[in-house]
């Protein structure tokens, strides 16, 4: 079974996309891969989310901050903005594909702990909708 592609997209591109990207890798790869990318990509990784990832057990060395221009021509099932900005911003893409909306809010320059919480409410609310959209 080929697997479905899912694209989050973020502003940054340096925490919360990242963070729903290894999520979807880990918890639904087996019908999913995800990529993650920013409209206004900072080129780095939080270090803050980066750690969290590696904890968990789901940090992958290939997972970067990436501009869309990277990604815009690649095929995908699904597109998911998960900041208000990247929703706003969010540019067309060449083939028609559903994107939808699940902000959160970025935990950049606050405690570790809004990390691990940012992470478990994209767990909540963001993997299910993606494993109903693209896992049937």
């Amino acid at each position: 079974m080929d697997k479905k592609r899912v694209l989050i997209l973020c502003t940054g591109n340096s925490c919360r996309s990242i963070m729903a990207e290894a999520l979807i890798n880990a918890r639904l790869g087996d019908c999913i891969e995800a990529f993650s990318s920013g409209v206004k990509a900072s080129g780095k990784v939080n270090e803050n989310a980066k750690e969290l990832l590696q904890k968990e057990g789901i940090w992958r060395d290939e997972y970067h901050s990436k501009t869309i221009d990277k990604v815009i021509n690649e095929p995908f099932d699904l597109v998911v903005t998960v900041c208000d900005s990247a929703k706003e911003s969010c540019p067309m893409f060449p083939k028609a594909v559903k994107t939808i909306h699940i902000g959160f809010e970025d935990p950049s320059g606050k405690e570790k702990k809004e990390y691990q919480k940012t992470l478990r409410l994209i767990e909540k609310e963001l993997l299910p909708v993606v494993k109903e959209e693209l896992c049937n």
